[in-house]
């Protein structure tokens, strides 16, 4: 992290993102001053803040900008950020300024990096591979795409001989990291307004897989074509790392894991849904080659609470259900809503969805509809449109896709309005869903359900 070294303060434009976040609690952990510009207040910057990072909310050059001086300063930036003064100054100034991409795949380049890649999964993956590091008191840090459960973070430090990373492919961001040991979970179409079409973004996958020196280090779900050698890691079928024998005891899953060499019963946690054990299965095969014994993982595995807004699942002392998840990508509605149809037949569901991008929402309408169409009763919000403007994509709107839903039960509201609809429902489970506000929801319905 030579580069790196040379700066003793690490200014964040755009401080309150998921991953900008992480990058600004590694410098906080290893001693440096952090401080950062974001547009609006939220519990994550005001947990930042309680940590002890400096932040302003205001795009103004105050005392602290005008006193930075650009050789000991380093300036990082998320794209979305279109346009501030703040960063026109620091431009104008000479201040060198990196991407958040970038910076991350600096930090990788010093580290035995575990990178885990694609369009589902990725978060969960890398979650449950950094509290299986912990348990096994390896020398990682962790730069996470969620909130995890274990941690309250999403970054966790405990060393810097291994960095556990979530590799974005949003912006051909991943193509910055140095991996030495990588996962490929998915490569389903998404960022097409990125990509272009399904090729370009396979492609891309392609290009992260090639980064990683090792055959043996590089595991791939069986099944997606990654165009080099690897290991295949699957649930229910024959690979290099499977699991199978799955079964439920009274909300807990076990199931039994397959190395090449060895068979290994009775895992057993907390998290629901196959495609979950899909992501313990390649989990414990990267942990067991790094030489973590299995009783170590078997405890892990047992103890891991999950990540917050993944599957996030309340029952109350009146039956009823609350299920709070990010999934913003149809085949990510389907896998959360085809695990609560499946543990729970006879229920009746109530799904609160927010489409996240103008873009995703036409490119992915008909796959969104079908997938909708599996809840009972549906309130579908306005779109949150987070880096796009509506007037780029006319005609793009809720009450367009609601308009190909095919199910009765369905009503277009704002999110102001939802709670309140919420109230008037009858419903067993409840699920939120999206990656956009909709998470401002949850504490209101929290305080509301807990007291009926």
């Amino acid at each position: 992290m030579s580069i790196l070294n040379k700066y003793q303060n690490f200014y964040f434009i755009g401080i309150g993102g998921i991953g900008m976040s992480a990058l600004a609690r590694y410098f906080h952990a290893n001693g440096k001053n952090v401080l950062g510009y974001d547009k609006t207040p939220t519990k994550l910057t005001a947990q930042l803040g309680f940590e002890g990072i400096d932040i302003t909310f205001e795009d103004v050059i105050d005392e602290k900008i005008v006193a930075f001086d650009k050789e000991s300063t380093l300036v990082i930036y998320t794209p979305a950020i279109k346009k501030l003064s703040i960063l026109d100054y620091l431009t104008s100034e000479g201040f060198v300024i990196l991407k958040r991409a970038k910076v991350l795949g600096l930090i990788t380049e010093n580290t035995d990096c575990i990178a885990v890649a694609g369009t589902h999964g990725k978060t969960t993956t890398s979650t449950l591979i950094a509290h299986l590091c912990k348990e096994a008191n390896l020398p990682s840090s962790a730069f996470l795409g969620g909130i995890s459960e274990n941690f309250k973070s999403n970054f966790d430090y405990n060393g810097n001989q291994f960095s556990v990373v979530e590799a974005d492919e949003y912006d051909r961001s991943f193509l910055n990291l140095s991996p030495d040991w990588a996962v490929v979970t998915s490569i389903d179409a998404d960022h097409l307004d990125i990509y272009g079409d399904r090729v370009q973004i396979e492609d891309g996958f392609r290009q992260f897989a090639s980064l990683v020196p090792n055959d043996n280090q590089l595991f791939v779900r069986k099944g997606i074509a990654i165009g080099r050698e690897h290991k295949t890691y699957a649930v229910n079928e024959e690979a290099d790392y499977y699991s199978d024998n799955l079964r439920m005891d009274h909300d807990k899953i076990y199931f039994d894991f397959h190395t090449p060499t060895e068979e290994i019963a009775d895992f057993v946690w907390d998290i629901p849904g196959i495609h979950n054990v899909e992501n313990a299965t390649v989990a414990l095969a990267i942990l067991s080659n790094l030489g973590v014994d299995f009783e170590t993982l078997k405890k892990a595995i047992a103890n891991f609470k999950g990540i917050k807004r993944r599957y996030t699942k309340h029952i109350f002392e009146n039956g009823k259900i609350y299920i709070d998840d990010y999934a913003h990508h149809p085949t990510e509605l389907n896998a959360v809503i085809g695990s609560i149809k499946t543990f729970y037949p006879t229920k009746k569901l109530l799904v609160v969805f927010q489409p996240h991008l103008f873009s995703r929402t036409r490119d992915f309408a008909e796959d969104f509809a079908r997938s909708l169409e599996n809840g009972d009763d549906l309130l579908l919000l306005d779109i949150y449109p987070a880096r796009e403007l509506q007037e780029n994509f006319e005609g793009i709107t809720s009450t367009w896709l609601a308009e190909k839903i095919e199910t009765e039960n369905k009503e277009v509201c704002t999110l102001q309005e939802t709670f309140d609809k919420i109230k008037e429902r009858d419903f067993d489970i409840l699920l939120t869903v999206g990656a956009g506000n909709i998470d401002t929801l949850y504490d209101p319905i929290m305080e509301w359900m807990q007291s009926l």
